[in-house]
């Protein structure tokens, strides 16, 4: 079948874990006879879910590509995981569709993953179908879920289906939006409210019909299918639709309404700066890569989007991004884990291609004479950190690789190495994230890589002004060393560093020796006299001294210097700094009392609070050794409906009471190192 832009349908499936994306994609396939049978999540046989760490945990880490041809169209699924953690799938998948459906699981109703997903899809003004899935389930109530939808997501919200009968007893539907000619007698009153409010919805996105409606004219059902079909990809209408994907009940009209209502790539041409991409597939290429996957034997794989032009097997394109060619090789069609040979991918569809050498997820491939650069992915940023090390010294040389490699594959994944502390880290939007990552790492690359909560950057400083003399002789037959120093330290304003001063006079120390004299000092600084951390904020000053003619060499005054300084700064009531975060957290208005409590207990400060839309944002300092578990925090407190950032802020002085714990955990840490 010949495939343009035109008869393709480029859909994200989205929802809250667990409303069955997975299973309603697997019964689509069904359906178009892709697949014999129906594989269950639960047994680790779906099309969707192939990997090992989607199967122990019985849910999707990954967005999947799934495909079908029905009449003449052809529909492209992008199955998303449910899960927050794998926020970055679901951004990535919804980059590259025209529309989005999500799906709400009828017994529970609206969740947090189905808000995260409107925001996301309605966040890039992609078209919105909502899916009531599960109706077959216990609980499940139509009417309930309805006004939950119309006041979490607004009155645009319609049903274009009603079903017949609900939990057990729900056996089919019957269609708003394309009437059969009998409607059953249980559902009769129910219809005509619900054709009634359809048509008004329609008309009012359209200021024509809108005139009809108000002077009381008859709207065609001709005018109520093509009004809806423009009011749907303008996003002033979202259809709501019944399904029970287990029972294959309401799948196939769910199909239909997919072809018929949601937008072709023909319809919606994409834009790059300042010019729009039309889907033509005769036009100079113009693709996205949205995803990467790695893996040692098979190499890298790239999925693309083709928003214009057409790619060729064995054809040559210009990464705009790096500024290089790449050379395309053979071209696949995903379905799940297998890929089909293609010859060419064309304008609106979506494939995949393996071993490319520089691009990566969010480069534009395009035609060397006519460049361009599509706007990429936006990913998630996470602030959840663990400290990564080799379990053994075996998995040392491929540890840094590995997790380069995995971080390419999922980029709202971070792998840094934090200076201060010679931890490497990995940051992510959670601790299952991180997880399944490492999980990844042991099967693909066998690197076994353990992890802990990373050290707290603490630093040291001195409070009070004193002074400190140190005298370094070593005689030992032959040249010796002398090294004699008088030192103040004083201490300086939070940030100010380190300064170092020379007030000798009368040579008593030569001038040739102070450099000398200051490199102990600044040696002795990276590591405190309480628990080792780097010392901040002092003024160490030489102001007299004595040499030797003969001994007075360089080391003995930098041993001196460096001995001087620890002794003046045992004097100088040392205390501990610790790093406070500014950090905003942002949950729905009940929420709040939680929040600000749990902020109190963990030391922190609220600076404000500032109202949006559907939400809070609440603005506050606290101290990074009380937040290093917030991601799992915020998801107990809010049930998964809050989201947080931070930014580093300032120091300030470790509080007396925790102080002493402070020194003695990173004391024994020390001693359980060098045992």
């Amino acid at each position: 079948m010949a495939v343009s832009a035109s008869t393709i349908r480029n859909v994200a499936l989205l929802s809250h874990s667990g409303a069955g994306k997975t299973t309603l994609a697997e019964t689509m396939l069904f359906n178009a006879k892709v697949i014999n049978r129906i594989g269950r999540v639960e047994d680790g046989n779906t099309v969707s879910d192939y990997e090992p760490e989607e199967n122990k945990r019985a849910a999707s880490v990954q967005t999947s590509l799934l495909r079908f041809t029905e009449g003449d169209d052809k529909v492209n699924l992008l199955d998303t995981p449910g899960y927050d953690e794998f926020l970055g799938e679901a951004v990535s998948a919804v980059r590259v569709v025209e529309s989005a459906m999500i799906l709400v699981a009828a017994p529970t109703g609206v969740d947090v993953g189905t808000e995260r997903a409107w925001d996301l899809a309605r966040g890039r003004d992609l078209p919105v179908a909502i899916v009531l899935n599960k109706m077959d389930r216990e609980n499940a109530s139509f009417e309930r879920n309805v006004q939950e939808i119309q006041s979490v997501f607004g009155s645009q919200c319609v049903p274009f289906q009603l079903p017949i009968g609900e939990a057990q007893d729900f056996t089919g539907l019957v269609s708003v939006i394309d009437p059969p000619a009998d409607i059953p007698a249980g559902v009769v009153g129910d219809f005509d409210a619900a054709r009634e409010r359809l048509i008004e919805a329609v008309a009012e996105s359209d200021d024509a019909l809108a005139d009809k409606y108000l002077e009381g004219e008859e709207i065609t059902a001709a005018e109520v299918t093509a009004g809806a079909r423009e009011a749907i990809r303008n996003g002033d209408l979202t259809p709501i639709l019944v399904s029970s994907a287990t029972q294959n009940i309401g799948v196939e009209e769910l199909v239909k309404v997919m072809r018929d209502f949601l937008p072709s790539p023909a319809d919606l041409p994409t834009t790059s700066g300042d010019a729009d991409i039309a889907a033509d597939a005769a036009g100079p290429l113009a693709a996205l890569v949205f995803k990467t996957t790695s893996d040692p034997f098979v190499g890298k794989l790239s999925m693309f989007r083709v928003f214009r032009g057409t790619a060729h097997s064995n054809g040559e394109v210009y990464n705009n991004n790096k500024g290089e060619s790449e050379r395309l090789g053979q071209l696949y069609l995903p379905q799940g884990k297998n890929q089909d040979n293609v010859a060419e991918v064309v304008a609106g569809d979506i494939g995949a291609i393996g071993k490319l050498n520089a691009t990566l997820t969010g480069d534009t491939l395009c035609a060397n004479d006519s460049r361009v650069t599509l706007p990429g992915v936006e990913f998630p940023k996470g602030f959840y950190s663990l400290a990564v090390m080799p379990a053994t010294q075996a998995d040392l040389d491929k540890m840094s690789t590995s997790l380069a490699r995995i971080v390419e594959d999922d980029p709202s994944l971070q792998f840094t190495r934090n200076p201060e502390t010679s931890e490497s880290l990995l940051t992510g939007l959670g601790e299952v994230q991180i997880e399944v990552a490492l999980d990844r790492i042991s099967r693909k690359f066998g690197a076994n890589l353990n992890v802990k909560l990373p050290v707290v950057p603490y630093r040291e400083t001195i409070t009070q002004v004193t002074n400190s003399e140190y005298r370094h002789k070593k005689q030992t037959g032959g040249s010796g060393q002398y090294g004699h120093v008088l030192l103040r330290i004083e201490p300086m304003t939070r940030d100010e560093g380190f300064e170092f001063g020379n007030e000798v006079v009368g040579g008593r120390v030569p001038r040739e020796l102070i450099p000398a004299v200051e490199k102990g000092v600044v040696n002795t600084l990276k590591e405190g006299v309480l628990a080792g951390f780097p010392v901040v904020d002092l003024k160490a000053v030489i102001y007299d001294g004595s040499t030797h003619p003969v001994d007075g060499k360089p080391i003995a005054f930098e041993i001196a210097g460096s001995q001087a300084l620890r002794q003046g700064m045992q004097k100088a009531s040392p205390v501990l700094l610790e790093p406070i975060l500014r950090l905003y957290v942002t949950v729905p208005e009940n929420y709040t009392g939680d929040i600000i409590s749990d902020m109190n207990s963990k030391r922190g400060r609220i600076l404000g609070m500032s109202p949006e839309t559907r939400y809070t944002v609440i603005e506050a300092e606290v101290p990074q050794a009380e937040v290093q578990h917030y991601s799992q925090d915020l998801r107990s407190m809010t049930g998964g409906r809050g989201s947080y950032r931070f930014e580093f802020d300032h120091y300030e002085q470790v509080p007396q009471n925790i102080e002493q714990r402070v020194i003695d955990t990173a004391k024994q840490a020390k001693e359980t190192a060098t045992a």
